[in-house]
């Protein structure tokens, strides 16, 4: 380690060289390379974090630029993971990284979380944070937590010594919530929320200041107010490897393209809320919010074949899961989302 690289911080009284020795032998899983990740995976290097691991699976593309900084638009359509890798060990030859190129499942979680002392959760994905949550409980590790809406976030530190688990905060999985795709975000708002989840990683791996467990931080970006939330520890005994199996277990999900779907007879579901752009007027089409669809089951039943859309994906998957689980068999989604439909139907393909 040359310490003359990291001597601002050897400085603290609260890191000195123990400290940084303590933080060259910590590990620290990265989930996910959009906006959280590219703002934390810079500060855990250059804090001299010794092994930093990212996963993620997805690719670049040019609406993501404006906040994942690693990135360029010679970048676009290769895979977060490689490019986060090659950039940061250019920049940081003494951290190891880690890449995996691949998404975070019910069979990579429980391996990978017992290589790491602290899990970072920097994605936008409801069910995943609770898998996230529900593997640190059986592996015995802390997670920090971050999410975005819009010009707010939060944060808060989970499963520390037994503490409260995200579950203790949200003990069930809403409907649907908005991703930064579909809400809209600001980049200063995200890298905010990045460098909180930066700070809590520090305190936990040298043990100073106060962690944020068993209370979570609401920031305003907007207004600058903080809002501190407490929240009581509960037992969830019934996170079992077995109910994690079967809890996310992976579902296939049939998927089809536009053009294909235009071909055959059935029903365009758009399940985004109302009020979101673009919007979009063809044939056999029909909207019907996610938080809405177990309600209005009857409207489809008359459709031979239902077609499921959204504005990124997220929301279709969880409406195709919902519909397989009240047996609806003739379900699709569509490999296109709303933001390319407005585009090909501006075009006029043929059937709409």
């Amino acid at each position: 380690m040359n310490n003359e690289k990291y001597i601002r911080q050897i400085t603290l009284p609260q890191v000195g060289e123990l400290g940084q020795e303590k933080l060259q032998h910590a590990s620290v899983l990265v989930i996910g390379i959009g906006g959280l990740g590219n703002a934390v995976l810079p500060y855990l290097a250059s804090s001299g974090i010794g092994t930093i691991g990212i996963i993620d699976g997805d690719t670049i593309a040019m609406s993501n630029l404006h906040r994942q900084v690693l990135f360029s638009e010679k970048d676009i359509n290769r895979l977060k993971a490689s490019v986060a890798y090659d950039k940061l060990s250019t920049q940081f030859p003494e951290v190891s990284f880690k890449a995996y190129k691949e998404f975070l499942n019910v069979e990579n979680a429980l391996t990978l979380f017992k290589e790491y002392d602290i899990i970072l959760d920097a994605t936008d994905t409801i069910n995943i944070r609770y898998l996230i949550n529900d593997a640190c409980v059986l592996t015995n590790t802390p997670f920090v937590h971050a999410s975005v809406y819009r010009f707010q976030f939060q944060i808060a530190t989970f499963n520390v010594d037994r503490s409260g688990t995200y579950r203790c905060l949200y003990p069930n999985p809403p409907k649907t919530v908005q991703s930064c795709s579909e809400a809209g975000v600001m980049p200063g708002t995200v890298a905010m929320a990045g460098l909180y989840q930066v700070n809590e990683v520090i305190k936990y791996m040298l043990d100073i200041g106060e962690v944020l467990t068993n209370k979570m931080i609401l920031m305003d970006t907007m207004t600058n107010q903080q809002h501190q939330f407490l929240y009581q520890k509960k037992n969830h005994t019934f996170i079992t490897e077995a109910f994690f199996t079967k809890e996310y277990q992976k579902q296939d999900i049939d998927t089809i393209s536009f053009e294909n779907a235009l071909k055959l007879e059935g029903l365009f579901l758009d399940v985004r809320q109302i009020s979101e752009e673009p919007k979009l007027v063809f044939k056999n089409y029909a909207q019907i919010p996610l938080q809405n669809l177990e309600e209005n089951l009857l409207q489809l039943s008359a459709a031979k074949r239902i077609f499921i859309f959204c504005q990124s994906g997220k929301r279709s998957a969880l409406a195709y899961q919902l519909l397989k689980k009240k047996n609806v068999d003739t379900v699709f989604c569509l490999k296109d989302n709303a933001p390319e439909l407005k585009s090909k139907i501006i075009v006029g393909s043929s059937g709409v």
